[in-house]
């Protein structure tokens, strides 16, 4: 399994479409096994969602994220869990515990950069 992690530094970002990069965590009997980071190709709504998908993401935990862009991992099979925060290993590792749940938040203008008001 591979979980990418929207973040900026090693913290989880607000808005995944936003992030500098994605931690990429790739997990074999409930472990981390390799960590890489994938820079953020330029934001272009919709492109992300392939983008992960064409290097075998198939979870995203992120702070928030757009309506558009759920529906589209959904269409991907890949699993969208927002209204994370904190360290990007910390909320995998949360993640893989089963402790991580989705808060459903969406964010519902493309322009807010920073601001989701989730």
């Amino acid at each position: 399994m591979k979980i990418a992690v929207a973040c900026i530094n090693e913290e989880v970002a607000e808005h995944f479409g936003h992030c500098e990069k994605f931690q990429i965590f790739t997990v074999s009997d409930g472990k981390i096994i390799k960590v890489e980071n994938l820079k953020n190709p330029e934001h272009q709504p919709g492109v992300l969602p392939g983008f992960l998908k064409r290097h075998g993401i198939d979870v995203i935990l992120s702070g928030g994220m757009g309506g558009g862009a759920i529906d589209l991992f959904n269409a991907l099979e890949i699993e969208t869990v927002t209204g994370v925060k904190g360290l990007a290993q910390e909320a995998v590792k949360q993640y893989l515990l089963g402790n991580l749940k989705s808060s459903g938040s969406v964010c519902h203008q493309h322009q807010h950069h920073a601001d989701c008001g989730h």
